[in-house]
Parts: structure tokens; sequence; C-alpha cells
């Protein structure tokens, strides 16, 4: 059908495409050091705030002893470090004091992959021994207090403040008996230090290494909490380098341990490995929707990924008997039900529907599933205990009347859609019920009848991270990688419906 052949002709364009861009990522990437961790390139440059300044610089210390790789940094406050960004298009890597302004940055195009490192919360910085007494905001009111804080304008921690004082209402007041307004925290810190001011907003984390300064937490501030994170600068040369230093600020044992030291929560979600090995386990079908995506990521990633694809009863066996991969992605919904302990909670990603399959020309005139029943058609399907396409299969028939009937033609069942095709193309078979992407794959040899009036003849394909997983945040890039316009365009050129919004 002109349907079947025009998504068979995108499917070839986007394989070309696909395997240039592939071919293109690995010359560039070859061009760039062995290995991440070499010290070959050259320097990665990052941007990050200065409220981050401490833990960063012992971390990059840290890297440089382990991998002999050199991480310069311009740090400032977290606006005109964006700026600079915007203005440039230059550097790696992008580290503000609060997430917000990487999604700033994501909105302008800017970052690409983003990964969470710690928390922290604004607090009130005071002397040691706090002289004023200050327990409150009313306490920095006070007509005898000098008061500063950083700039809304420039600084995270300025930003943060006006934001959940506004929705109290007592921003004002605040703003009225504020003496000075500081470009960073690190110089609300120091005036409080020197004597400069009596008390100054800042951030807990960044008193870490102020040993004369104490901090009080007052009940107005006790909802701001600052999220951090990197991202890789999407103009960055050398993303793989990239990506391994932000890998190595975000591991546990590595940055997120350095992280705690200074007074931050770190989130500690993922372990180190200089290259982790993920595996991925997912329905046959789905092989040509994701293989050259996951292998553009692997290239710049920096990882290996390892992808087990199968029938989805048998992967299913698998899982049961303690074989878990970092991922799932199904075939159908039901196939994920029976291994939901194992993994959090499944997004619905795609859709694919079951076709008859038949010779080219549809010699036998086949037009629906009742033609199926004809006596000695030769007739393939899946396996209803091996795969999600054969459970669907017994299901539609039966929904259709017709179960009796056609499995009395049934000659072979197959845990995967291809095995049906190859005995179609051999003549081994008349017909076979499969789904659309494997009559993509085959358009050139086989025809595509559509199965019409019954719903459950259409399958859902979800995906899920192990809840266990040793690299959840790498896995989720994955994923994220999985979702991306380019992805999407060759789901839909495979024959796949996009579900996921």
């Amino acid at each position: 059908r002109s349907w079947t052949k025009a998504i068979a002709m995108n499917r070839t364009t986007l394989a070309m495409v696909g395997s240039l861009v592939v071919l293109v990522g690995s010359v560039f990437l070859l061009s760039q050091s062995k290995s991440p961790s070499t010290g070959q390139s050259e320097p990665l440059v990052l941007f990050c705030a200065a409220s981050n300044r401490a833990v960063v610089d012992a971390i990059r210390a840290d890297y440089k002893k382990e991998f002999g790789r050199e991480v310069q940094v311009q740090y400032g406050p977290s606006q005109t470090l964006l700026a600079t960004l915007e203005v440039t298009n230059t550097g790696d890597l992008f580290l503000p004091a609060d997430d917000s302004f990487l999604k700033m940055a994501k909105e302008k195009e800017l970052v690409s992959e983003v990964l969470p490192l710690a928390t922290m919360n604004a607090v009130v910085a005071v002397p040691k021994g706090n002289p004023k007494r200050i327990g409150s905001l009313a306490d920095l009111l006070q007509a005898d207090l000098q008061f500063v804080q950083a700039s809304a304008e420039a600084a995270a921690i300025g930003k943060l403040t006006r934001e959940v004082l506004s929705r109290q209402g007592s921003w004002n007041s605040l703003d009225q008996a504020t003496d000075a307004y500081r470009t960073t925290v690190t110089d609300v810190a120091n005036d409080v230090l020197v004597g400069a001011a009596d008390a100054g907003i800042v951030y807990d984390a960044v008193l870490h290494t102020y040993p004369g300064l104490e901090f009080v937490r007052i009940p107005e501030l006790a909802s701001a909490q600052s999220r951090v994170a990197v991202g890789v600068v999407k103009a960055s040369k050398q993303p793989t380098a990239a990506l391994h230093f932000a890998r190595y600020l975000a591991a546990a044992e590595r940055g997120g341990k350095r992280y705690e030291e200074f007074g931050f929560a770190a989130e500690k979600a993922e372990i180190w490995s200089d290259v982790p090995e993920l595996a991925v386990f997912a329905g046959s079908m789905l092989r040509p929707a994701i293989d050259e995506t996951i292998k553009a990521f692997e290239l710049r990633e920096g990882v290996r990924v390892t992808t087990v694809y199968n029938g989805c009863g048998i992967l299913v066996a698998q899982m049961k008997t303690g074989q878990l991969p970092d991922a799932y992605f199904a075939c159908d919904k039901e196939f994920m039900n029976q291994i939901k302990e194992y993994f959090l909670a499944p997004v619905d990603v795609s859709q694919n529907e079951l076709v008859i399959l038949v010779q080219k020309g549809n010699p036998l005139g086949i037009r629906s599933l009742k033609d199926l029943t004809r006596p000695g058609v030769r007739v393939g399907i899946g396996h209803e205990k091996q795969c999600a396409m054969g459970r669907i299969t017994t299901n539609t028939f039966r929904e259709g009347g017709i179960q009796a009937e056609v499995m009395a033609n049934v000659t072979v069942q197959t845990p995967t859609g291809d095995m049906l095709v190859n005995q179609l193309r051999t003549g081994s078979l008349d017909a076979a019920v499969a789904y659309l992407s494997n009559a993509v794959g085959a358009a050139e040899y086989l025809d595509a009848v559509q199965i019409t009036g019954i719903e459950c003849s259409v399958a859902t394909q979800p995906w899920a991270i192990a809840a266990k997983s040793k690299f959840p945040l790498t896995t989720s890039r994955l994923f994220e990688r999985i979702c991306s316009a380019e992805s999407q365009d060759t789901f839909l050129a495979e024959g796949f419906r996009w579900q996921k919004n």
C-alpha cells in the first residue's frame, strides 16, 4: 500500500542520515583525546557560580590528580555567567547556584545535558555568637542593624530571596531595610566577616569556609532552597570530555563526597565509573527505532550500552531469574506489568499496530482477518508466551470471534516479527500477523493489510529504569535522547505512533 511505501522511503532516508551522523560523530570524537580521562585534549572551561567556588576548586584538584586533566573555571554571579555564555557562545560546562538558570539556558538552547549535584539553603550569616540575637525576619528590619544581601539581578541567592519573600508579602520591607546590595554571595559573607555588616543572607554551604561566621535559619526562609546542577554547553567542542567531568561532579564517591564535606546536601544518585556500562532490554520490534540513537548516545557520552533485543516474554523470564538491566523498553504494557516491582514508574513512549503481512501484490487477495480462516492458508503469528505481539494477536483473534478458525491454519509461532517476515519471504507462509514496523522493513517484498474495527490490535510501548540501576542519571539521559525530536522522526518513519507528550 502507498502508506507502507512512504514510510519505507522515510526509513531509508533517515537510516542514511543516521549513519552519516554516527560516522561524523566518530571522526569528531577520535580527533579529540583517546579517552575522556587521558588528559590529552584541551582544558575544559567551566562557568561556575561563586557560591560553589570552594567545593569546585577541591573537586577539580581531585580530578586533575586522578586523570591529569585541567579544568579552567570562571567564577561569578549566576546571571552574569549566563549572559556571558549567551554572548560568547563558548565554554564546556555551566554550573549556576540554582537550576532555574539552567532552565533559562535550556530555553535559550545554550546547554544540552543537565546533571543534578546538590542542594543548599538560604540562611542569615552573622558573626560567631550571633551578637545581635537575630532569629527572624523582623530582627533584620531594626534601624541599628547593618544588613546586606546579594543583588537579585545578578546572584541566585538574591533572586531566590526576592521570590520567596515576595510570595509572603514581606519583600518590600526587607528591600527598604537593606543597606547595600553586593554582586555575589561571597561578597555578602565577606562584609559580615570584616564587620562591614551585622548580617547578610547567604547559602548555608558558603559559610563552610568562614570559621568566623555562623548562620541562623529564620522561619521566613525555610522554603528557600536552591538545587545545584551542572549543564553541558551546547557549543562545547569536546562534549564527551565535558560529560566525563560532569559525571565526576555528580558521582557519590567523587564530587558528591566533596559536596557533603563542604556543607551541601549532595544528590549522590550515581556511582562513579570512568566508562559506565549500561544494559538495556528491549523488545525486538523496537530495534530499528532505537538502535542508531543508542549508538550516537554511546559516542557522545563516552559510555558503553549493551542492548539485548528479544521477545518480551523471553526478556521477562530472564529478568525474573535476576538478570536485571538498567532499563527495559517493553513491546506492550502487559510485559512491563509482569516485572513492575523491579522498576521505577514506566512511561508510555510509542504505539505499534498489528497488520496482516502478505506476499507482494497480495496474490491470495487477503483483505481481513476473516480471510485467514480460508482452507489451506498458511498463517504465522507471534508466540503468545514469548512476545507481546503473540499475546496481542491472540486477543485480537478472540475479539474478532475467529480464534479457533484462524488457529487451525497457524503453522508457525515465533518470538519475533522478523522471523515471520523471513518465512514469508522464503514462501513458507502465505500470511502473517505482525507489527506495522515489521512491514516497513520489508516493504520491497511484502504488502501490509490493515486490521480495522478491533481496538486491542494496538500495542503501547513503555520505558522504565530499574530501581537498583547503578547509573540512573546516565540511563535517564539515554531516555531523553530516545525522546528527542530526531528520535521521534525515526519512530514515525519505522511505522510507530509517538505517544509520549
